[in-house]
């Protein structure tokens, strides 16, 4: 396990990544979400490892970029923070309803992080669609609820975000101790 890797993890639209975006500024070491930029690379492309295209293809590479990440990160001193981790990706396989490959179940397993993992809960007045995020309120729901249970059966200790300011949030994370 990698007790100073805290992930921040939740539904879409919730405000992760701005408060990863601050955290950044304030000085921490983070680790972007994957799945934006693969959905960006794949729509330059012509690519279909996307999620309204090709849900498993788009998992498999979330999963390969997510294990190069944790990896680069083993060598980064102090709290690392990740806009989500392994974990979410058998969160999302199983929201899809798709099977979670015995190497996907295996690789959330054995790429730990801290136990306290912070969730971003379901904001109604932050949430918004656009290109890369086209899940509806009640996706962002589902997804936020889904993400609490498979990061739980994990055996992580689910720390819920206050639905507060970016500072606050902020705030919030630096008194848990994560610095």
């Amino acid at each position: 396990m990698s007790d100073h890797f805290f992930v921040v993890t939740g539904g879409p639209g919730a405000g992760k990544t701005s408060l990863i975006t601050e955290l950044a500024r304030r000085g921490f070491h983070t680790i972007p979400e994957s799945g934006r930029a693969i959905i960006r690379e794949e729509m330059a492309s012509g690519g279909d490892a996307l999620p309204w295209a090709d849900r498993m293809a788009y998992a498999e590479r979330m999963l390969q970029r997510d294990l190069r990440s944790y990896e680069d990160a083993q060598t980064l001193s102090g709290p690392v923070i990740f806009d989500r981790g392994i974990p979410d990706i058998v969160g999302y396989l199983t929201l899809c309803g798709l099977r979670v490959p015995p190497h996907v179940a295996a690789a959330a397993k054995t790429a730990r992080y801290n136990a306290r993992v912070f969730l971003a809960p379901y904001w109604d007045e932050i949430f918004a669609q656009d290109t890369e995020r086209k899940q509806t309120r009640a996706e962002a729901e589902a997804t936020c609820a889904v993400m609490r249970e498979t990061y739980a059966a994990l055996g992580y200790a689910i720390t819920e975000l206050p639905l507060a300011d970016i500072r606050s949030r902020v705030d919030f994370v630096c008194k848990q101790r994560v610095n």
